[in-house]
């Protein structure tokens, strides 16, 4: 992926210099990796993954974010950083435009590096809950460190890979835009557990493939995908995927419980987003098989 050189965006707060308390991230924060962690935990303990993160409590968490902390130069600049500026950037591009041509403003998120843990508008943000966007706040929370996890224990290496997991939670932010999220929350709370763990799986399958729109229009503007840059955001949606997961941490798998989709699902999306490059094939909702 040849992204040096391209713009960084300036909607970038490096809070990797503090930390806070508050309370534990409630359901208004939607994660692509922050469920990982949390996941292997929950299965292997033969708990539902939705009580661990709280996802159907309905809960805004209640935390305010800080201001932003003056981040170090050096390390504001360092290569992590400046990636993910770029990426955030890119998006920022895609969807400003896309909007444009539908007489519409695109109003861009922010996106909060932090280390450890971190008060957000959804309540407390941590490392090993992973990237997750805030709907209350519109801002993306991200541990760098994820990236390490998602290399070394997902076995997901490549900047690519990293890139569709800041577009997946740019992808929550257009669902919060249209009141797609607020709709699906309202929802949760007047069905089962298991509608609304499908419900959640086709929002994320949704997310997925609003960033495999993105990387379709951005390789448009940019042409900065390399051979092999597909195939690592395709193994990185494998590997996330709640079958791959489940199976890594007990063995089994227990569909009813999926949250975030399988692997296959994950990919279908991604490429179905890739390939049509445009947010009316990402109806997840009026799909009757995923």
């Amino acid at each position: 992926m040849k992204w040096e050189g391209q713009r960084e965006s300036d909607n970038v707060e490096d809070a990797r210099g503090s930390s806070g308390g508050g309370l534990p991230i409630g359901g208004r924060g939607l994660s692509l990796g922050g469920i990982v962690v949390a996941l292997l935990a929950s299965w292997a303990l033969g708990i539902n993954p939705l009580t661990v993160l709280g996802l159907l409590d309905g809960s805004g968490g209640g935390g305010s974010a800080p201001p932003p902390q003056a981040p170090n130069a050096a390390q504001s600049n360092d290569p992590g950083a400046r990636f993910v500026k770029t990426v955030l950037a890119s998006t920022e591009d895609v969807w400003s435009e896309y909007f444009q041509r539908a007489g519409q403003r695109y109003p861009a998120p922010h996106l909060v590096m932090f280390r450890g843990r971190y008060p957000t508008g959804c309540g407390t943000g941590e490392a090993a809950m992973g990237p997750f966007y805030c709907p209350a706040d519109r801002k993306v929370y991200i541990d760098l460190s994820f990236y390490d996890t998602l290399r070394e224990r997902l076995g997901a290496p490549g900047d690519f890979a990293q890139a569709y997991v800041i577009a997946h939670e740019v992808g929550h932010h257009l669902q919060n835009l249209m009141g797609t999220t607020e709709k699906l929350d309202q929802a949760r709370g007047r069905v089962s557990e298991r509608e609304a763990n499908a419900m959640s799986v086709k929002l994320e399958l949704q997310a997925d493939c609003y960033a495999g729109v993105w990387a379709n229009l951005s390789q448009r503007s940019k042409n900065w995908l390399e051979q092999g840059d597909v195939e690592e955001a395709l193994n990185a949606a494998t590997q996330i995927g709640d079958d791959t997961l489940q199976k890594r941490a007990r063995g089994t798998v227990v569909p009813e419980t999926f949250t975030h989709g399988s692997s296959a699902q994950r990919v279908r999306w991604f490429k179905r987003g890739l390939e049509g490059g445009d947010l009316k094939v990402c109806d997840t909702f009026s799909t009757p098989a995923l």
